[in-house]
């Protein structure tokens, strides 16, 4: 009879490939904001006219580097807590990346086409995405009494995802609110905080 052991893997790995894509992506964010495109400058005047021009991909960009450093905390927790990882956190991890990597593009779309519905959707169901695959990796982990988790993180499980949900809930309203306000629609990550907290004692409660 066939050997049916699930294979597992060393969480460093996972971690450390994780991190590599998340600092890929927060990089290559700034690319929209190069010199080349303030175009040609022939005086003070017009350099900082040529810099109020770029205001629209400085706020698109500072607003995705905040909120891309906030998906990366929601990993960070997470990732503190696991003991290993299988073939499905592997696949549900990779799904996540792909929305990250995505992240660069779906800003640059906001910047250049925000008088569009779909320009100021794309960035807002971007995160959502990402931010609900990341709670899914976790909820696998979580599953079957916390198979891939710490013994020490198995009776807090419900609690330490408190992020990962509250991410999730800020994200789908974000992108519900995107078609009228746009990017506006992030400032709900402001609740993100107390939501987590608020989560989180009724996850011990629980």
């Amino acid at each position: 009879m066939a050997d049916r052991t699930p294979s597992f893997y060393a969480i460093s790995r996972v971690e450390a490939y994780t991190d590599a894509v998340f600092a890929i992506a927060a990089t290559l964010l700034v690319l929209d904001l190069s010199a080349q495109a303030l175009g040609a400058v022939r005086s003070d005047a017009e350099m900082w006219a040529a810099l109020g021009g770029l205001a629209d991909n400085v706020t698109a960009f500072v607003v995705s580097f905040l909120l891309l450093s906030l998906l990366w905390m929601v990993h960070f927790d997470q990732f503190r807590s696991l003991a290993k990882a299988d073939a499905t956190l592997l696949w549900l991890n990779n799904v996540r990346l792909l929305f990250i990597v995505l992240i660069p593009f779906t800003t640059s779309l906001v910047a250049e086409y925000s008088e569009f519905v779909a320009g100021r959707v794309m960035l807002p169901v971007n995160f959502f995405f990402a931010a609900l695959i990341g709670y899914l990796s976790w909820a696998w982990a979580a599953s079957r009494d916390g198979h891939l988790l710490k013994p020490e993180a198995r009776e807090g499980a419900r609690a330490e995802n408190a992020g990962g949900v509250a991410a999730v809930v800020c994200g789908a309203v974000a992108a519900a609110l995107s078609p009228w306000v746009g990017s506006w629609g992030f400032c709900v990550f402001f609740l993100n905080g107390p939501l987590t907290l608020l989560l989180q004692r009724g996850g011990r409660r629980g």
